[in-house]
């Protein structure tokens, strides 16, 4: 069947369509929840649209198809080669709604168009990813036992997953579980964020399109109190999260109440250190991009950067003139490079961080307020903060906005020790004329990701944290292992 509402299309006017329907069992079928949401414009404050909400009706359904596509359909016992054949299909059809991705994107977070444009690549070649991968991966593994006889060690799809994806990079966030998913065989309810649906329903179409059996991609849009009924549904096999801390707790909580399985992908406080002998030059626009990346709302945005206190203020002399320089402005615009904040609350929340670095004797080297002349739009201005220290609520906590510390160290053992004192550790970056001392470092940092003079983010490779930034990997042979269990069967 076809959605007579196709998501993320845009009208005459520009406007984007609002969805109609939810994805369930391999038709569009009309909402059994009278309940709706809406999206606001980070832009304009308006809301730009209106959209049915899933009810726990609506849930029961979706988990339904899931369970049954998965206990009785064929997709978890196709082969790996043919679940390959419909993941590329799947990215062919995303690469043809590239500019709908983008455009929701922009429209739903204010994320600028260039950087939207150079990322949204992304959701097809994780799909084209994994289906390479499983074509060569050992899904069965023939191992010679002590008393001589053969123990076949086998990898099998977890189940049916509920994926809760959040606002801020809804698509690609989303894609690394179904693509990694599907490609192990799992089904699916998908759940995105309230605020941004829109990628998930292009999600939906293009599945539709590759023509994948009924049921193993299901999608229900629902705020919060309808995700956490989902995650306690006792048919759900596993919960693929990300989002923040606290509601990771949460949903690892309720999992564990049956031994569900979960994969959390949760916040950051990451450190750049500029060691002794660093480029500040060179250092610079790595520490530009990735200290505020979508306004500062990326869970591994460069917030804290330590630098030797012998060389703070020929740091501050580059970076912060650099930082002024950031053209705020419409995310449409292809010159922005920083655009609004997603939402008001959003907006609160990083004007509260800012006064409390202020009230605990931190020192803003500029931004710190809403813009002049920008009357409209959730944006605030980029900021540098110094003279700050450990017990300090803006050293200790995320911020998710685009608010960065500059830190002194005396030396490596006192960096060390700063960038470690954390309650997280998802990622961080190190900077040293001398490649080898700078992975030395890297070593040392309690953190999932970590980069030498740059920083890199790689769909191919393990992305995750360490302590409270989430438990599994996502992405790279990682991320297909998150969604498989082992079994062994020991051949007589």
């Amino acid at each position: 069947m076809t959605n007579t509402a196709p998501a993320a299309q845009t009208t005459g006017a520009g406007r984007l369509k609002a969805p109609e329907k939810f994805f369930i069992n391999g038709e569009w079928v009309e909402p059994l929840s009278r309940a709706s949401l809406e999206v606001v414009s980070p832009m304009t404050e308006e809301v730009i649209l209106s959209y049915p909400e899933a009810g726990t009706a609506d849930i029961d359904r979706a988990v339904a198809a899931a369970r049954h596509a998965f206990d009785e359909g064929p997709w978890p016992r196709l082969s790996p080669t043919e679940r390959a054949r419909y993941l590329r299909k799947i990215a062919r059809n995303i690469e043809d709604r590239m500019d709908d991705i983008v455009a929701a994107w922009v429209a739903q977070v204010g994320v600028p168009v260039m950087l939207a444009r150079k990322l949204a690549p992304q959701n097809a070649q994780l799909f084209d990813f994994y289906a390479d991968m499983i074509e060569s991966y050992p899904f069965i593994d023939h191992r010679k036992r002590a008393d001589g006889g053969i123990t076949r060690v086998v990898k099998e799809p977890v189940g049916v997953t509920a994926a809760i994806s959040p606002w801020n990079a809804p698509m690609v966030l989303l894609t690394y579980k179904i693509a990694a998913g599907l490609a192990a065989g799992c089904t699916f309810v998908a759940k995105p964020s309230p605020e941004t649906p829109l990628e998930a329903y292009i999600m939906a179409e293009c599945i539709e399109k590759a023509g994948l059996p009924a049921g193993v991609f299901n999608l229900v849009p629902a705020g919060r109190e309808v995700g956490d009924y989902l995650i306690r549904r006792p048919d759900i096999d596993k919960v693929a999260f990300t989002g923040s801390t606290a509601a990771g707790k949460h949903i690892a909580g309720v999992c564990a109440e049956r031994l569900a399985r979960v994969s959390l992908e949760l916040g950051g406080k990451s450190a750049a250190v500029l060691l002794p002998d660093a480029d500040f030059q060179k250092a610079l626009m790595p520490l530009l991009i990735y200290s505020m990346p979508i306004t500062g709302q990326v869970c591994f945005s460069l917030t804290r950067i330590l630098v030797p206190e012998a060389r703070k203020q020929e740091f501050l002399d580059l970076f912060v003139p650099a930082v002024q320089s950031l053209k705020l402005g419409d995310p449409s615009d292809p010159s922005t490079q920083m655009g609004p904040l997603t939402m008001a609350r959003q907006r609160e929340r990083v004007e509260g961080y800012i006064k409390a670095g202020i009230e605990g004797g931190a020192r803003v080297l500029c931004g710190g307020k809403r813009p002049a002349g920008m009357d409209k739009g959730f944006f605030i201005e980029p900021t540098v903060f110094t003279d700050v220290t450990p017990g300090m609520k803006i050293f200790q906590e995320e911020i998710f906005g685009p608010v960065v510390s500059v830190i002194g160290y005396r030396d490596e053992e006192d960096a060390a020790r700063k960038a470690n004192d954390s309650v997280y550790g998802l990622a961080g970056a190190i900077f040293s004329q001398d490649p080898e001392k700078a992975y030395a470092f890297a070593r040392r940092m309690r953190a999932g990701n970590m980069s030498v003079n740059s920083m890199i983010v790689d769909i191919t490779m393990p992305f995750g944290g360490f302590k409270q930034s989430g438990q599994g990997r996502e992405g790279g042979i990682e991320g297909l292992e998150n969604y498989l269990e082992t079994k062994s069967i020991h051949m007589g």
